[in-house]
């Protein structure tokens, strides 16, 4: 215990160097796991499509069955933002309060951008020409200049996200180096980096709120980051080195969606997919329709198979077709490995490039300038992850071994051997046996409307708020997404949010994340209301409903939508007026995963869960038993499940700290190193897992948020570069918050109300504006949360 201290106190560092450049990056996308799926499913883009479905393909509405399915109207409010030009016909440049997302398309990109870049561009040259190292002269005008520019920007790509197209694709590609070129200047701004340190060295600096010291330390760290300090020559190379890894990071995101929509099996004789629930069955037949194959069925097909994480994750899980599940793995692994599409020279050129600007920038190697900004540096994220890992290593071991023995028991040939293509399927038979628990006879149990009234329930009980249909207030992109206000305890209203819950492969990329659309900001504020209010949006990609059946959940699917609700909570339940910091702004990136995984642990509550778990059809509450072997089935496989997570940290690490490009070893030479003590089953000699790693390498997986000096930055990057530990780094957080919840009795109405409000006025209010180990639900030492966290995560490893 006296060494979980002594590493939980070494992980705190001072404020200076704890800001951080998550504020700059709004979307936080789900992990790289499933509880339920040996096989992690990285969240890689999905195919886009030159049109999108035809009517004639897609289920009849089912408004009667699911109201997530019901079109609405998506008129636009009026609204203050100011307009940046008298182009009436491009809606980018209209006033409006919500983006209007039914009416953008490509064509209004390269037009929009270019008015808005040559406004901002004006904007800033007036600011740097006037500026003083004042609130008001320095931080309020860039606040108000930046965000429109983190609306407009952060609505090209999340429509390119959602609905993506080629000309959109095109679009963006072609506007991206003038906005690079944009932040990069912005970025380097001597006059505003000069005044950001005249505050901080002015004797009003220690009368300031910590939510402005905050602001001011981060603007001037990042300024250097930027390059502010580089003498021309090397900052000329530092601006050619972001404008190349834009377009590289670009083009690795572009191959893996070509890559995922390049692979379609077309299945006709059902006996290759025995095994497949109905409702895959469904899905694979409505694929084969969008098709062409108009008069497929789910009973008698024909069935496309894809790289789609639904289709995906049931083949590897149910089918019973062992070449099948071969062919699928491999498919999926050596995605954007080969011809054009390969991504190993982009990688090894992203990294090389990023050793250069590290260098540049004075540190030996990228991941110190990732950790630059966090709460970690790379020796104490390493010391954690190498805690974890050997505390999962023997349970993992054991998990294998479990698996063999049970497959033994069933007679299957492959006992002796199981390899990747079999390990989903059996720990799902395992699970099956042990448990006498079905993912797939749980889904009638999980229908997303009840699922969502569940949640805002639960909400409503822990934090005092209600969340209420808004459809039709703001414009949306498609028909299946739904438009939310949330009120508090006294009718007042305090953000908005949109839902998108199903999975569109013929537009939409894959896996589960939120983002910002608008932050809470009193300089934004009209003249109706005292302070602008957040609006967020949840982007999730579940199974559609599939005839006159509304979408049915796997539970993995309930623990999502709870994960990435907690997300926006965060964002939309935030008290900081400060702009700058308010919501998910200004959180360090190894602290923003605490809400969502903390959210997570409410599926296994029995309240909650009994709440939302009746029967589509009869309404009949999960029985009390199938709830008790939920509970034990939490932590089944834990051990191989952690691991996995930690080789994907580990080898991000390596990457970017100790791999040398057109050194000795090759990055897959790296990756196969680290498995060999993070995986108990080494990879195939041809797995190219690194060609699809979105989370690191790709660009638009993570919108940046405009909002400081260095608003280029994550743009030019994977978003967890450096930083995938974080996952694992977060989940110790919310280890010691939830356990504030169990300590205070879970059982007890009254003592959860109590601290979900103090949780509320903590963790969701304060935003950016503290420091994270500082904001305690309850009065403790900073230091508790690691030491308590670290202990629970490896006593829930080993004994699983």
């Amino acid at each position: 215990m006296a060494a979980i201290i002594s590493l939980a106190r070494s992980f705190h560092r001072p404020l200076a160097s704890s800001t951080t450049h998550s504020h700059l990056l709004k979307s936080r996308i789900c992990p790289l796991w499933s509880s339920s799926f040996y096989f992690c499913l990285p969240p890689p883009p999905l195919p886009p499509r030159t049109t999108r479905l035809r009517r004639s393909h897609r289920p009849p509405p089912l408004a009667a069955v699911d109201p997530f399915r019901a079109s609405f109207s998506s008129s636009s409010a009026t609204a203050p933002m100011s307009s940046v030009t008298d182009d009436n016909n491009n809606p980018l440049l209209k006033d409006f309060q919500f983006p209007p997302f039914d009416a953008i398309d490509a064509s209004h990109v390269r037009p929009g951008m270019r008015a808005l870049l040559k406004k901002l561009d004006s904007d800033l040259k007036e600011l740097e020409k006037n500026v003083e190292p004042s609130w008001p002269k320095l931080v309020e005008p860039y606040e108000k200049m930046m965000d429109r520019l983190s609306v407009v920007w952060g609505a090209i790509n999340h429509l390119k996200s959602v609905k993506d197209t080629p000309e959109l694709r095109s679009a963006i590609e072609e506007i991206q180096p003038e906005k690079v070129e944009f932040d990069l200047k912005l970025g380097q701004s001597k006059p505003l980096y000069n005044a950001y340190k005249a505050i901080r060295e002015s004797p009003d600096w220690a009368g300031l709120s910590d939510a402005r010291k905050r602001i001011v330390e981060s603007a001037i760290k990042e300024a250097v980051l930027s390059g502010v300090s580089l003498e021309d020559s090397k900052r000329e190379e530092f601006n050619k080195i972001e404008q190349e890894l834009t377009k590289l990071s670009r083009k690795f995101e572009e191959n893996v969606l070509d890559a995922t929509k390049k692979f379609e099996k077309l299945i006709t004789d059902k006996k290759e997919i025995e095994g497949l629930p109905a409702t895959s069955l469904g899905l694979a037949a409505q694929t084969a329709s969008t098709k062409g194959h108009e008069n497929a069925t789910a009973e008698n097909g024909p069935w496309m198979i894809t790289l789609d994480a639904p289709s995906f994750m049931s083949v590897m899980q149910h089918a019973k077709n062992r070449a099948l599940r071969e062919e699928i793995y491999r498919a999926y692994v050596t995605r954007a490995s080969s011809g054009e599409l390969d991504n190993t020279q982009v990688i090894d050129q992203i990294l090389k490039l990023r050793m250069q600007k590290a260098k540049l920038l004075g540190y030996n190697n990228y991941a110190e300038v990732s950790m630059a900004t966090k709460m970690a540096t790379v020796s104490k994220a390493e010391e954690l992850l190498e805690k974890l890992r050997s505390a999962s290593w023997n349970a993992a071991v054991q998990d294998m071994e479990d698996l063999k023995q049970f497959a033994k028991s069933q007679g299957a040939s492959e006992a002796d051997d199981l390899t990747h293509w079999d390990t989903a399927f059996w720990s799902e038979r395992l699970r099956e046996s042990k448990f006498e628990i079905n993912e797939e006879e749980l889904r009638p149990y999980f229908s997303l409307p009840k699922v969502m009234d569940g949640l805002f329930s639960l909400v409503k009980m822990l934090f005092g708020i209600d969340v209420e249909a808004a459809d039709g207030l703001a414009p949306v992109w498609n028909a299946d997404v739904r438009f939310y206000c949330i009120k508090d305890s006294s009718g007042k209203l305090i953000s908005y949010f949109y839902f998108d819950p199903y999975s569109r492969p013929a537009e939409k990329r894959g896996g589960a994340w939120m983002d910002e659309v608008l932050a809470r900001s009193r300089v934004l504020s009209d003249d109706r209301t005292s302070v602008r209010l957040p609006v967020a949006h949840m982007v999730c990609n579940q199974m559609p409903p599939v005839g006159q059946k509304p979408s049915l959940m796997t539970f993995r699917e309930v623990e999502t939508v709870f994960h990435e609700f907690g997300h926006a909570l965060q964002h939309m339940l935030t008290k900081q007026d400060e702009g700058l910091v308010a919501g998910i702004r200004g959180i360090e990136w190894d602290a923003v995963e605490l809400p969502s995984q903390f959210m997570e642990n409410w599926c296994y509550h029995r309240d909650t869960l009994m709440s939302i778990a009746k029967h589509y059809e009869t309404g009949e509450t999960l029985p009390e038993e199938i709830y008790q072997k939920l509970l034990a089935a939490k932590t089944f496989r834990a051990g191989t499940l952690s691991l996995r997570q930690l080789k994907f940290a580990t080898v991000d690490l390596e990457l970017h700290s100790k791999y040398v490009p057109g050194g000795s070893e090759s990055i897959y030479d790296v990756d196969r190193r680290v498995s060999q003590k993070t995986q108990v089953v080494p990879p195939l000699p041809e797995d190219r897992f690194l060609c699809s790693f979105s989370h690191i390498f790709a660009v638009t997986s993570f919108y940046p948020c405009y909002l400081l000096i260095l608003v280029w930055y994550w743009a030019s990057t994977g978003g967890y570069a450096a930083g995938y530990y974080s996952y694992k780094w977060a989940e110790v957080l919310s280890a010691d918050a939830f356990s504030a919840f169990e300590d205070a009795g879970l059982h007890d109405d009254k003592a959860v109300r109590e601290t979900g409000h103090r949780f509320r006025e903590t963790i969701l209010a304060l935003g950016g504006g503290k420091d994270p180990l500082q904001v305690r639900i309850f009065p403790s030492a900073p230091f508790d949360a690691f030491k308590k966290g670290i202990s629970n995560n490896v006593s829930f490893v080993q004994h699983s």
